[in-house]
């Protein structure tokens, strides 16, 4: 063999077993490369899914008290809160400190307690009408006639300008 056979094939320097396969240095630097970058890539995954889990815990937390909030705000409002901003944090206060844990107690001992914070009916009607809204008289040309003969009768302005009015619709 020449000098540069001997260069080319370099062994490692571990030949005192011979069941072990002795594999070129060059070989051996680019395997124990590759090793380093996968250790390092294994320990970025690891760290990564570190913080994604620590992430996945913050964000399971945030949604677990939106939806307490949504449903404190729910009972409170279906219990009839006038003010649902200061009774949500009351309530929330309550929750907090352990006295109850569930919404429904919560919103009866406030009920309770707080009954300022809770109007007088748990459901409002609506609102009825004014003095102001006149209702409208359907008949059409009777309406007319009558109006036509208050008109006449009294000789007041205000009669004559409603006859007028609704009379326009049929000119």
């Amino acid at each position: 063999m020449s000098e540069v056979d001997l260069d080319s094939r370099v062994l490692s320097e571990d030949t005192d077993s011979g069941d072990e396969k002795l594999v070129p240095v060059g070989e051996a630097i680019r395997y124990r490369k590759r090793a380093q970058g996968a250790e390092k890539e294994a320990s970025d995954l690891a760290e990564e899914a570190k913080q994604l889990r620590e992430l996945n815990e913050e964000l399971t937390g945030e949604l677990e008290a939106m939806r307490t909030d949504h449903e404190l705000m729910r009972a409170l409002s279906s219990a009839g809160a006038v003010d649902l901003e200061a009774a949500v944090l009351i309530a929330k206060s309550r929750m907090e400190n352990g006295e109850e844990k569930e919404i429904a107690p919560v919103v009866e001992l406030l009920r309770c307690e707080k009954s300022y914070l809770f109007g007088g009916q748990a459901h409002q009607k609506a609102a009825s009408k004014t003095a102001g809204v006149k209702e409208k008289e359907s008949g059409g040309q009777r309406v007319l006639e009558k109006t036509a003969r208050q008109a006449a009768a009294s000789g007041s302005r205000a009669d004559v300008h409603e006859y007028m009015r609704i009379r326009r619709p049929f000119v």
